[in-house]
């Protein structure tokens, strides 16, 4: 039997163990700060591991655009800004869209950060016969973006000027006096201007930057079924999809692209421009169908009866449109007549829908442009939100307009009519296939602009380094 006495001598043993090695630590030539010393070494040690691995996780993460990782990213110096200026010279008017990238320091890749946006109508094909008022145009849009871009970001900040389908309908000695004039203005500008930043964009570039454009913004461009893109101008439209089936491609050999899509990865992409299919060349071809080329004075049985000598400028002539009697209902109620405005308006459409988009139909459909617009209008859509419509909803849209007297929206019978046959007839489209409608994503604006941008700072060795 244990005593009480020998309990407690064990405990005093115990505690002479502990006071011993207590002692051992603190007897001379033991150093405590060299303990110190190394544990805090480790320590930070750690640290810089741990902040370089969570750095490399941003380089992996950062393209997901999330405000706060973009913050923080920034915070450590993650990136650098990079600004591009694009020049968008459109049928009805210019745009000067200025973009601000970050460029990651550790994987190069661009997010875009913030834009600018400023529109001056009318189009530089309105000046045909006045270049100079078309570079003054042009100049203002620029000082717009001198505002938006910080100074010591001038010289390095490239400025491209691409005229689309209004100047492709010009004739060539008018289109090159116009951008002549603005070739002299950019070689004055602040900004980096190469040999060829003004031309007159190729069809197949403004298909190829649009659907870009798209699936950018809405993050799609690495995933297996990107969105196809329809883009409706003043002079032409484009149609762009990637064919997901690899059977496909044949078929539309002549009018298959690669695109690169990312540092190591390219596909095989679907796009044309069809020139004149644009909503306002095709007002013209409709409007002045039967008429000799010089007569301005132009009834259209696809413009309500009690819309008279209406004034409509197209390619810097001026038309007096009026609407020509349909002999259907009471002139206390006139209307279009559906029938023959949606026959001659077919004629026009079909024998220009070369080649035909028969695999489109597979395909989420983003629209945008003028397919926004007169959805917008017309009140298929919510102005804010945008929305998603079915391709009959035009038609049965259009129908109701034709059907209403409407002086404030003379042309907007046409313009539905136009596009709901575009869609159907034209593109192949069946009623019920659903077509997401935008103008902006994520507060971005839907241009084939920030595509252009994107690929000069990607591609030129002078800014992507």
């Amino acid at each position: 039997m244990t005593s009480t006495n020998d309990v407690r001598k064990r405990r005093l043993s115990r505690d002479d163990e502990k006071t011993s090695v207590n002692a051992a630590h603190l007897r001379p030539g033991t150093s405590v700060s060299a303990n110190l010393s190394a544990g805090l070494k480790f320590s930070f040690l750690c640290l810089v591991v741990s902040v370089i691995l969570f750095l490399l996780g941003l380089g992996l993460y950062i393209d997901t655009t999330n405000p706060f990782l973009m913050h923080l990213a920034s915070k450590f110096g993650y990136d650098k800004q990079q600004y591009a200026v694009i020049v968008d010279a459109g049928s009805t008017g210019s745009r000067v869209l200025a973009y601000k990238f970050n460029r990651s320091f550790i994987d190069n890749k661009l997010v875009l950060a913030e834009e600018l946006f400023k529109e001056r109508k009318p189009g530089l094909s309105s000046f045909a016969d006045n270049p100079e008022k078309a570079a003054l145009s042009i100049k203002l849009l620029l000082d717009e973006a001198k505002a938006f871009i910080p100074k010591e970001k001038w010289s390095s900040t490239p400025l491209l000027l691409k005229a689309t389908a209004g100047l492709r309908l010009l004739p060539h000695s008018k289109a090159e006096n116009l951008l002549n004039v603005v070739r002299d203005l950019f070689t004055k500008s602040v900004f980096s201007v190469d040999i060829d930043a003004v031309e007159i964009m190729d069809g197949t570039d403004e298909g190829i930057f649009s659907w870009f454009t798209v699936n950018f913004l809405l993050g799609r461009l690495s995933k297996s079924n990107q969105a196809a893109a329809l883009d409706l101008g003043g002079g032409s439209t484009q149609v762009t999809f990637a064919p997901t089936d690899p059977e496909q491609v044949p078929l539309y050999e002549k009018y298959m692209h690669e695109v690169k899509i990312s540092l190591n990865k390219e596909i095989n992409v679907f796009t044309h421009s069809y020139l004149g299919l644009g909503l306002m060349a095709a007002r013209h071809e409709v409007f002045t169908k039967g008429y000799n080329p010089e007569e301005t004075n132009i009834e259209s049985a696809c413009v309500n009866p009690i819309i008279s000598n209406r004034t409509w400028l197209y390619n810097n002539i001026e038309y007096k449109i009026s609407g020509k009697d349909s002999g259907k209902p009471s002139q206390e109620n006139p209307v279009v007549d559906f029938d023959i405005c949606l026959e001659l308006i077919k004629s026009k459409v079909m024998p220009k829908v070369k080649p035909k988009p028969f695999s489109l139909k597979q395909h989420t459909i983003a629209a945008f442009s003028y397919y926004f617009e007169r959805a917008i209008e017309s009140g298929l859509i919510d102005p804010f939100q945008g929305g998603e419509i079915t391709v009959e909803s035009f038609r049965k849209k259009a129908l109701e307009v034709c059907q209403t007297p409407n002086d404030e929206q003379p042309f907007m019978c046409f313009d539905l009519t136009y596009i709901s046959v575009l869609l159907r007839e034209g593109f192949g489209l069946g009623d019920k296939k659903k077509i997401k409608l935008y103008k902006k994503i994520d507060g971005h604006e839907i241009s084939w602009a920030l595509g252009c941008a994107y690929n000069i700072l990607t591609s030129d060795d002078k800014y992507n380094s």
